[in-house]
């Protein structure tokens, strides 16, 4: 990649760094199970339940510590929270192949949420060298380096499994990753863009707390990505017995349930970096707004379809719209924020993300053990609806306030 410049060459290397990570986030889910069945003898609930603690412990840990990454990156450099969390991640895939106990699987899976510091990370480093006016198109790019890993994830992690074994798709994945920390080691180049006008200053952790409450919109931008989250993660582990009720076949179950889930993240692949081009041209909250209500209008009817082709035409079409939700919200703080916070109030932001990822699951198994799982797509649609509402009243009172602001000085 000699003679690249740094910027195009950053954003090249970060996308196939945030695709590895994102994969392996998510490539234990085929088999998770079986590989906790495999430490002795459980009973099925109490492999259910080992399950879902296991994979959900990465995502309650990454909630907790997201912020604290993002302040280490402001103050000393994004590049070696990069290298330091990238590592961390690769080591703790690697031992997961050689444990021989689920409370060992634990320990790890909850390591690696420490070191997920990586992703948030990653969009401060890329939104750090992004000028305002081209942040959507550019956190758009990176979003989909993350929203591949996250669908090639469980796919080639089963896939490998099946063909090599479980411990060594373990070892295989810690290889891929550390290849890809050194990228970042003798790769990227950290590169600020500094606005005219941007004032460089040290923020306490307070004051960034303060910047962001004091914001209503900034924190809904926030709220926003809970809500995303939520909603996607809500129906995922339900989406194989939807997918049962909806056909008669059960030889390809597990490939139809994989069909349902992917198509999504297809759509959501497709449409990103267009959907942030948009935001640079016309704003990106408003671009949030009308993907708000759209994700909502198309989430809904999921949950009243009788047909699995129907199922899947409903999850791309809403794929398309949920997939500029996450640059547009990245881009929005980039230009609501100070360059010397960007990636603590990232951090809190990616932290509201993985709240998402754990709430979404069980608010939606305690929906749809008392409603059906039909509720869970008419409540999560709602909720789409609901944000958009509130976002919306929050642009119209912001709007009032500068409205009246431009009258006092025209008075003065």
């Amino acid at each position: 990649m000699i003679g690249i410049k740094a910027e195009k060459r950053n954003l090249l290397i970060m996308w196939f760094a945030n695709l590895f990570v994102g994969a392996s986030m998510t490539m234990v889910i085929p088999f998770l199970s079986l590989y906790i069945e495999s430490f002795g003898q459980y009973s099925g609930e109490d492999v259910q339940r080992w399950s879902g603690f296991v994979f959900g412990v990465s995502f309650l840990v990454a909630f907790l510590v997201a912020p604290i990454w993002g302040r280490i990156g402001d103050r000393y450099g994004r590049k070696k929270v990069l290298i330091g969390t990238g590592f961390g991640i690769a080591i703790s895939v690697f031992l997961m192949g050689y444990v021989n106990s689920v409370e060992a699987l634990f320990v790890l899976r909850a390591f690696m949420g420490l070191a997920t510091g990586f992703i948030p990370a990653s969009m401060a480093l890329i939104a750090a060298q992004s000028s305002k006016r081209t942040a959507g198109e550019t956190l758009g790019t990176l979003q989909t380096g993350t929203v591949s890993g996250g669908l090639l994830g469980p796919l080639f992690g089963g896939l490998i499994a099946d063909t090599v074994g479980m411990e060594l798709t373990f070892i295989l994945t810690a290889s891929i990753l550390t290849l890809a920390s050194f990228l970042v080691v003798f790769g990227v180049k950290e590169v600020i863009y500094e606005e005219k006008g941007e004032k460089k200053k040290r923020y306490s952790a307070r004051e960034v707390i303060q910047f962001i409450v004091g914001s209503p919109i900034l924190l809904m931008v926030m709220v926003v990505a809970l809500i995303i989250q939520m909603a996607l993660f809500s129906i995922q582990p339900l989406l194989a017995l939807f997918v049962n009720d909806l056909t008669s076949s059960t030889e390809n179950m597990a490939f139809l349930a994989g069909v349902a889930f992917s198509i999504t993240g297809l759509g959501n692949l497709l449409s990103t970096r267009k959907w942030g081009q948009l935001g640079d041209r016309i704003g990106h909250e408003k671009v949030m707004l009308l993907l708000l209500i759209l994700s909502g209008l198309f989430f809904i009817p999921q949950g009243f379809v009788d047909s699995l082709w129907q199922l899947i035409v409903l999850r791309f079409i809403f794929g398309l719209a949920v997939g500029g939700l996450i640059p547009c919200t990245t881009a929005f703080i980039r230009q609501a924020c100070p360059i010397s916070m960007q990636g603590e109030v990232l951090g809190y932001n990616q932290s509201f993300r993985f709240l998402g990822n754990v709430l979404g699951p069980v608010s939606g198994g305690l929906l749809a053990a008392s409603f059906g799982i039909s509720y869970v797509f008419i409540s999560a649609g709602v909720l789409f609806l609901l944000t958009a509402a509130v976002l919306r009243w929050l642009l119209a009172q912001e709007k009032k306030k500068e409205e009246q602001g431009k009258e006092s000085v025209n008075e003065q």
